[in-house]
């Protein structure tokens, strides 16, 4: 766990300064312990880059685990996020809830005027994301998802060189995500438990890490929902995931570009890239840090600027004082309820063996 832990903080970034000190610190709750993510934060608390003011957890092992883990007090804890907002109002909210209960700390958040950030995706049903998205419309505040993919510097380079009419019109995208699988990489019981269900995360792999292609797909396309979506999920591993696919591919169909995901528990090493084909070249973000570029026959490494935002909380900091607008970018609402709408279009099509046609709108 703890090697899984330092992976994680390596790929996002947080083992460098991500906050300057001098910065007033965000002031945060914590909805929920049994998202393996919440380390993440929990080391960027160790490290003084966010205060937290409450957290809501009603299990009673889990609340000691991390109160051991990271010497916490009693007094940060809560056996429920009503009972933690009857008595401290945080600048946002942090869910490390399972994805089904995103839209119960949309539901607690939102008439008290308290901004969220989930862990990605938004949520396991277009219904969900809707209801979510109406409690965000009446009373003013920013929903947000959270991916790792969003602080790679590579990713945000490409939308830049794409944007610029690097390598012409976008012709094709294709997204590798994932793992060797949940268990198989040391994810905690408390997170596998909720992970590997269908109704709490809304379906294995094909959600686990399908949304990172869509979510990306749906940026480049700047805000635009594909025509239709045909997706195949395959069940290679029953006995480890007896009740969730654990590897999906997702096509998705745009007016001159087609978007190919490839999510799976069952990648040989944990993977994440992003291929983008244009008219006259190609870019390939392999990870993180590593970016090419081909114009047919000549292949270049390119040299990755230092993003404007290289974590969660400062981009959630910069939200909140109105330095920015989230858009249409990578953790905005707008896009993650396209994110849904394509999951659930996939879920369908693997399940009935048809191609979807998509709605162009939410409902």
């Amino acid at each position: 766990m703890k090697q899984l832990i330092r992976y994680s903080l390596l790929c996002m970034g947080l083992l460098s300064t991500c906050m300057s000190t001098a910065q007033q610190l965000l002031n945060v709750g914590v909805a929920g312990l049994n998202h393996d993510h919440v380390h993440l934060l929990m080391h960027q608390f160790k490290e003084g880059k966010v205060r937290i003011a409450g957290i809501a957890e009603a299990d009673t092992a889990l609340v000691a685990r991390y109160k051991r883990s990271y010497h916490l007090p009693d007094s940060l804890f809560y056996p429920n996020l009503n009972a933690m907002l009857a008595k401290v109002h945080p600048d946002a909210v942090l869910g490390y809830n399972p994805v089904a209960e995103h839209i119960l700390v949309v539901e607690a958040c939102a008439p008290k005027g308290i901004p969220v950030m989930v862990e990605k995706p938004l949520a396991t049903t277009v219904a969900q994301a809707t209801r979510i998205a109406a409690l965000a419309e009446k009373y003013h505040i920013p929903v947000l998802t959270n991916y790792e993919t969003t602080w790679y510097s590579t990713n945000q380079h490409v939308y830049e060189l794409v944007k610029k009419n690097t390598i012409g019109p976008v012709r094709k995208m294709i997204v590798h995500d994932g793992h060797e699988g949940p268990i198989e990489i040391g994810c905690s019981k408390d997170f596998t438990n909720w992970l590997t269900d269908p109704v709490k995360n809304g379906g294995g792999a094909i959600v686990d890490f399908g949304c990172y292609g869509a979510n990306l797909m749906t940026w480049l396309m700047d805000g635009q929902a594909p025509i239709a979506v045909t997706a195949v999920a395959r069940h290679i591993k029953p006995s480890v995931y007896p009740h969730v696919d654990d590897d999906a591919t997702i096509l998705l169909e745009y007016p001159e570009a087609t978007g190919i995901i490839e999510a799976s528990w069952n990648w040989p090493f944990s993977i994440k890239d992003w291929e983008v084909f244009g008219k006259s070249g190609y870019l390939h973000a392999l990870n993180a840090n590593q970016l090419q570029q081909r114009q047919k026959d000549s292949t270049q490494s390119l040299t990755v600027p230092v993003p404007a935002f290289t974590d969660n909380l400062t981009y959630l900091a910069a939200v909140l004082n109105g330095t920015i607008k989230p858009g249409n970018d990578l953790s905005s609402l707008k896009n993650n309820l396209i994110v849904v709408q394509i999951l659930e279009a996939a879920r369908k099509s693997a399940k009935d063996g048809k191609r979807q046609v998509m709605s162009q709108s939410m409902p």
